[in-house]
């Protein structure tokens, strides 16, 4: 039987009050491990702790918080392939997408360690005479952390990382369905030089732990990364205590294609865009409109691509997309696959489950022909390895159905006309645009998120961080005469 792995509470590693069970989506015969379930009584013991610990982690000199992020990310760097490997195995995702994973995260934190020298405020002169106005930024406090499991390291070390840097306390939640992601980057970040109980993992379900952590008035902001309707029902329960709250939730993105597109590129795009990851990612390609002209073209080019694409074991050789994460989420796709059917989609390949050598979740990419944008399977997010192919017949067409939507993470076009990727790149009505690039893919030290219901609050990574992390004090100073 496996070590139970445990949560780490107020700076000690404590077993809870239940426990769960991990296992590979690609072979349900492999135990990752038993993963511990905190109580409630050891959150309120760890937020008190977090209070205490953040004043003494404020106080740190700007390079002794250098050095701990530093270290941080320096070891997954240089872990990236055992922890990449760990990442696969209880995710899903092939193992070179969870090496690259696991190395992105890394570099969150070695940013962020160079941002802690950076910290500097604004000086002005008062409309009154003698007095001068310091403007500097101050860690908010306790941050509660509530992370997904389809980016199980890098998106909770976009997060973490920042808080650190900025001078607060981190009480993380991560997704019940990859603990062990989380125990692993948890114990890099314990070995450090914090204070006792700086940071905490908090494991356990949603409507418990997550609940209780989110209506406390212990936290002072709440970053979360998940569905609509969860992030609603944080920012319902914050407003009570006017808690901070930044969340990124639902996407339904778009790649446009235009008549004058290298088609070879755009499938190539499309086909990264879409199933990478199994298509369980916030900027996955689920929308492909694409111009009449060369829509036959294309969509012969996608389909053959799709139905090329190697399926399996996350840890094989070769495999291009694994399984989906649980068997809830392919019951879900599954179902996705019938309504678009019933909606009078085509079906053009894909979307069944496949019988594989191991007992797993897996299911074959899907592309939806035929399909309208009023179509469900193109207004809901579905974080399936599907994707929808759009007909328009112009590019104002285009663009007028990209932005046909409640969402607004990431949208791309696929054009040689400088006119075109201009005027798109201004009048997408999203967070991130992209030029002859996937809908997917962002760099770490540039502002992420969207619009509509699927950005809330101020923007993640990047500079643009220190807005949440942080708090703005303007300090009025007379020195009086000489």
């Amino acid at each position: 039987m496996a070590d139970l792995q445990k949560n780490l509470i107020a700076g000690e590693w404590l077993a809870g009050v239940g426990e769960i069970e991990n296992r590979n989506p690609s072979d349900l015969s492999d135990l990752v491990g038993i993963f511990a379930q905190a109580s409630g009584d050891q959150l309120e013991a760890t937020l008190d702790q977090a209070k205490i610990a953040q004043k003494e982690w404020a106080a740190y000199g700007i390079e002794r918080k250098q050095a701990v992020l530093n270290a941080i990310g320096n070891e997954l760097m240089a872990r990236c392939e055992e922890l990449g490997t760990l990442l696969a195995r209880e995710e899903g995702k092939p193992f070179a997408e969870g090496k690259g994973e696991v190395y992105r995260a890394g570099q969150f934190f070695t940013y962020y360690a160079a941002e802690c020298l950076r910290q500097i405020g604004e000086n002005a002169d008062s409309v009154r005479p003698d007095i001068e106005i310091d403007v500097r930024r101050e860690a908010v406090g306790t941050v509660a952390i509530i992370s997904p499991w389809n980016f199980p390291t890098a998106t909770a070390s976009w997060k973490i990382a920042p808080a650190l840097c900025y001078g607060n306390a981190v009480v993380w939640k991560p997704a019940n369905i990859t603990p062990a992601s989380a125990v692993a980057l948890t114990e890099i970040i314990n070995r450090q030089d914090i204070p006792k109980g700086l940071f905490s993992l908090v494991m356990g379900a949603g409507r418990e732990i997550g609940q209780r952590l989110v209506e406390s008035p212990k936290v002072n902001a709440i970053s979360f990364t998940g569905s609509v309707p969860v992030g609603k029902g944080i920012a319902a329960a914050a407003i009570q205590n006017l808690t901070k709250v930044q969340m990124e939730m639902g996407s339904k993105n778009a790649l446009a294609v235009m008549d004058d597109a290298d088609l070879d590129l755009a499938v190539s795009l499309a086909l990264g865009g879409a199933f990478g990851g199994t298509g369980q990612k916030c900027t996955a390609s689920s929308r492909l409109v694409v111009h009449e002209a060369v829509h036959d073209t294309f969509v012969e080019k996608l389909i053959a691509g799709t139905q090329a694409m190697k399926v399996g074991h996350a840890l094989e050789e070769g495999t291009q997309m694994g399984p989906v994460v649980s068997e809830q989420q392919l019951n879900e796709n599954l179902a996705y696959v019938d309504l678009g059917k019933s909606e009078g989609a085509e079906l053009a390949c894909g979307g069944v489950r496949l019988e594989m050598p191991h007992n797993g979740f897996y299911m074959s990419p899907g592309v939806f022909l035929n399909t309208t944008n009023d179509m469900r399977i193109n207004r809901e997010e579905m974080f399936a390895p599907l994707t929808s192919v759009i007909k328009v017949g112009s590019y104002d067409e285009a663009l007028a159905t990209v932005n046909d939507t409640n969402f607004g993470l990431t949208s791309g076009i696929v054009t040689k006309s400088l006119a075109r990727a201009t005027h798109f790149r201004r009048n997408a009505q999203t967070g991130v645009v992209t030029v002859n690039l996937p809908t997917a893919g962002t760099d770490y030290h540039v502002p992420f998120g969207g619009r509509g219901d699927s950005s809330y609050g101020p923007r993640e990574q990047g500079k643009a961080a220190a807005e949440f992390y942080t708090t703005v004090k303007t300090a009025y100073i007379s020195a009086g005469a000489v």
